[in-house]
């Protein structure tokens, strides 16, 4: 098992810095089933002259949140990424991850949202666009290889807005089994109704592979070829039938292994902060409407951010 093999189950490494979305985003694609739905949103007002503009008054906390969602909580523009943010490399274990350290004081209470990889899809509210099978230029770009248990034409791409940190509109993408893509367009939809957070939605690119630990990462994303962790055979994520929702605030622990490794403090599951999943919030709902589990309920180890088809 390589080092990277292992820490692409959190999707760790320097994919959240952004990178141009490539020529993939550029060039002309069949549109297969566009998806929107009106914003609740009330209708702007008429431009004001900043000399009549009134001054903002300062958003104050809102209620802490239950269920890792900003309904109901007044919010700024959350927190701000430190500096040091993908920057600090982890020192390695003779497995191949970093060695865990305490979540540094800025991480605490995770709340921003990193600039998107793809243009921002139209509309106001709730928007998707599937291209099934993924155009070519956009699987080049992911991990896949010879050799990966699915076949680059079962991939899909799922472009989807949601809800950042920061309580605004955002658009990410997915690689993900073709089968299953529709019923991921409907967790997703799901997960902005709800108005549950995320960082960032992306894809993990092959240059990320050979990225050092930094222990920081915090995206959601499906399809990543790699083996599950600690063990020999493929992950459903190989398979485009995983999915891992905001890994930093949602890790991954096995006995003293913990993915990102300065999570620590979000393995308090019992001090909800928002882009946690609870047991009983919209997260896990969403995808048990489509039949899918989640790893935080595993007994052996715990997986907070993993959902997949089969509970593997």
């Amino acid at each position: 098992m390589t080092r990277r093999t292992a820490a692409a189950a959190a999707l760790l490494a320097g994919v959240l810095v952004v990178a141009g979305c490539g020529s993939a985003d550029q060039q002309p694609e069949p549109e297969t089933r566009p998806s929107e739905s009106p914003s609740t949103s009330p209708s702007p007002t008429p431009a004001e002259s900043p000399r009549t503009r009134p001054p903002r008054e300062p958003r104050r906390p809102g209620p802490p949140s239950t269920d890792g969602t900003l309904r109901g909580a007044a919010y700024g523009p959350g927190s701000e990424p430190p500096p040091w943010l993908f920057r600090r490399a982890l020192p390695e274990t003779a497995d191949g991850y970093g060695v865990v350290r305490p979540t540094p004081p800025a991480l605490v209470r995770r709340a921003f949202t990193l600039p998107d990889t793809v243009p921002m899809l139209p509309g106001r509210g709730y928007a998707s666009r599937l291209v099934s099978p993924a155009p070519g230029a956009v699987v080049d770009r992911s991990t896949w290889e010879p050799g990966c248990p699915v076949a680059r034409d079962e991939l899909a791409w799922l472009r989807v807005v949601f809800l950042g940190f920061d309580g605004r509109r955002h658009t990410g993408e997915l690689l993900v089994h073709a089968r299953v893509a529709e019923d991921l367009d409907q967790v997703f939809r799901r997960l902005w109704e709800a108005r549950f957070p995320m960082e960032q939605v992306l894809i993990v690119r092959s240059l990320d592979e050979e990225a050092p630990p930094t222990g920081d990462g915090n995206g959601t994303g499906g399809f990543v070829c790699r083996l599950t962790t600690g063990g020999s055979s493929f992950s459903q994520h190989a398979y485009g039938l995983a999915v891992d929702v905001n890994t930093f605030q949602n890790p991954y622990r096995s006995g003293q292994v913990v993915l990102p490794e300065r999570a620590s403090s979000y393995l308090e599951r019992e001090r909800v902060r928002p882009g946690m999943i609870t047991p009983d919030g919209p997260v896990v709902a969403a995808f048990d409407e489509i039949g899918w589990e989640w790893g935080g309920a595993w007994t052996t180890l715990e997986d907070y951010q993993h959902f997949s088809e089969d509970g593997r």
